[in-house]
C-alpha cells in the first residue's frame, strides 16, 4: 500500500476524529502520482506517524477519506463486514432494523455509503470512488440481511459526478416494485426507492414527527412541503381533524392521497398543489388559521457562501407560516441545511415572530433521528435541527 505524507499540523483534525482530508493538505500534489480514483493508501503525518488507511480520490476537494482502521494488515472485506456489522447492531437496539437508515456514512465508520431499508428493499447510495470501488463487497454484505430480497443503487446524487462518476438508479439485484410500503408511527407509505428523492424517503424526521404527535388531538393541520405527507398523515391518524398537505409536486401530492387512504384518513386530508410561499399568501387571503403548522422545506443552504441569502429564505417562510397559525397552536420548523445552525434557525424565527408581533415560547428542540447518529469529531454528519414552539398574540 502507497503511504501519503500530510502537511504539518494537517494531523490535528484527524486526531479528533475527523475523517476528511483536503487535497492541500497533502504534501504535494495528488495528481502528479498517478493515483487512482479510490485507491486505498496509507496515510502519513508531517513526522512519519500512521493515521491509518484512507481512500483517496486526487481529483475532488475532499481528496481522503479515512477509514478508521490501521495500514498494518489491512484487509478491506473483513473491514467492510466489520463496519456494517457495527451498523446494524446499532439499529436493532434502536429497533429500526426493518424500517430506518442502516448505515450513516462517516457516523458509521463507512465515509460515502448510505443504505436505508424499506422492509425488504434496500435503496443505497455510494458517493464516494472508494466506495464505488468496493460496490461488489457491499452488495455482497448486504444480500445477508435477513428478509432483503432486492437491493437499489440510487447512485442519482449529482455529487457522483464530481467524484468522476455516472449518475445511475437501478435495481442490483432482487425485484422491485413500486410503491414499497413501510410502517411508521401508525401510518402506512408507499415508497419509491427507484424514483422517489433521495433514497426514497426522509428517515431523518421520523423521530420528529413522533415527538409532535402528541399535540395534534383535535387540531387543524397544515403541512407545509409536504412530499409523501409524513407530517400530515401521521398527524391525521393520531387524532387530528384535518390535515392539508401542501407540496409543488404532483407525484408527490399523489403519494400523499394514496398514503392517506392506506392509513385510513382519506376523509382527513387534502392536498394542494402550490408553491408553499404562494400557498401561505393565498391561505392567509382566505382568512385560513391553523392549530399546528409544519415547515419542513428542502435545504435553502446548500453551499456556505448562501447562508446570508438563505437565512432570509428561512425568516421569511416562518413568518408566512405564523402568520396562519392560530392564537395559542404550534409552529414546527425545520431546517436541514449543515451552513445554517440551530441558533440561527432559532432567530430567524424568533424575527419572524416579533415581526408580525407574535410570542413563541419553544416547548421542543428538534433534531435528526437516531438512526442517523452524530459523529463528535465532524459537524458536517448534524445537519437536522428545528423546534416546536407554542405562538401566541
Amino acid at each position: 500500500m502507497r503511504a501519503l505524507r500530510l502537511k504539518p499540523d494537517a494531523d490535528r483534525r484527524l486526531r479528533l476524529g475527523h475523517l476528511w482530508v483536503y487535497a492541500n493538505e497533502f504534501d504535494g500534489k495528488l495528481g502528479t502520482l498517478g493515483l487512482t480514483p479510490g485507491e486505498c493508501v496509507e496515510l502519513v503525518s508531517a513526522k512519519s506517524q500512521s493515521l491509518g488507511v484512507a481512500y483517496v480520490n486526487p481529483n475532488v476537494l475532499i481528496a481522503g477519506r479515512l477509514l478508521g482502521t490501521p495500514a498494518d494488515g489491512f484487509d478491506g472485506g473483513a473491514w467492510l463486514r466489520r463496519r456494517i456489522d457495527s451498523a446494524l447492531a446499532l439499529r436493532a437496539r434502536l429497533g429500526v432494523l426493518e424500517y430506518g437508515r442502516l448505515i450513516f456514512g462517516e457516523s458509521d465508520g463507512l465515509p460515502g455509503l448510505v443504505v436505508d431499508r424499506y422492509g425488504p428493499v434496500l435503496s443505497v447510495q455510494l458517493g464516494t470512488a472508494g466506495m464505488e470501488a468496493l460496490k461488489p463487497q457491499i452488495s455482497a454484505a448486504l444480500q445477508s440481511i435477513a428478509g432483503v430480497t432486492a437491493l437499489v443503487w440510487r447512485n442519482d446524487a449529482a455529487g457522483r459526478e464530481l467524484e468522476g462518476l455516472e449518475r445511475e438508479s437501478t435495481v442490483a439485484w432482487g425485484e422491485v416494485s413500486e410503491p414499497v410500503w413501510i410502517e411508521e408511527n401508525g401510518a402506512r407509505f408507499g415508497i419509491a426507492p427507484l424514483s422517489g428523492q433521495k433514497t426514497g424517503w426522509f428517515y431523518d424526521q421520523r423521530d420528529n414527527r413522533a415527538a409532535l404527535m402528541p399535540f395534534v388531538g383535535g387540531a387543524r393541520v397544515l403541512d407545509l412541503f409536504s412530499y409523501g405527507g409524513g407530517w400530515g398523515v401521521c398527524a391525521a391518524v393520531h387524532g387530528a381533524t384535518s390535515a392539508l398537505c401542501v407540496d409543488s409536486s404532483a407525484s408527490a401530492l399523489a403519494s400523499v392521497e394514496r398514503n392517506a387512504q392506506a392509513s385510513g384518513v382519506s376523509a382527513k386530508l387534502t392536498i394542494l398543489k402550490d408553491d408553499a410561499f404562494d400557498a401561505c399568501k393565498s391561505l392567509r387571503d382566505q382568512s385560513q388559521r391553523f392549530d399546528v403548522v409544519v415547515v419542513d422545506p428542502p435545504a435553502f443552504i446548500k453551499r456556505k457562501k448562501d447562508a446570508e441569502q438563505g437565512a432570509l429564505a428561512y425568516r421569511r417562510i416562518n413568518e408566512a407560516a405564523l402568520r396562519l397559525v392560530a392564537d395559542g397552536g404550534l409552529i414546527v420548523s425545520c431546517s436541514c441545511s449543515h451552513h445554517f445552525s440551530a441558533e440561527g434557525l432559532l432567530d430567524a424565527l424568533n424575527r419572524a415572530a416579533r415581526s408580525i408581533g407574535a410570542h413563541l415560547r419553544v416547548i421542543r428542540r428538534l433534531a435528526q433521528s437516531a438512526d442517523h447518529p452524530i459523529h463528535p469529531g465532524m459537524p458536517e454528519t448534524e445537519y437536522l435541527k428545528g423546534f416546536i414552539a407554542e405562538v401566541r398574540r
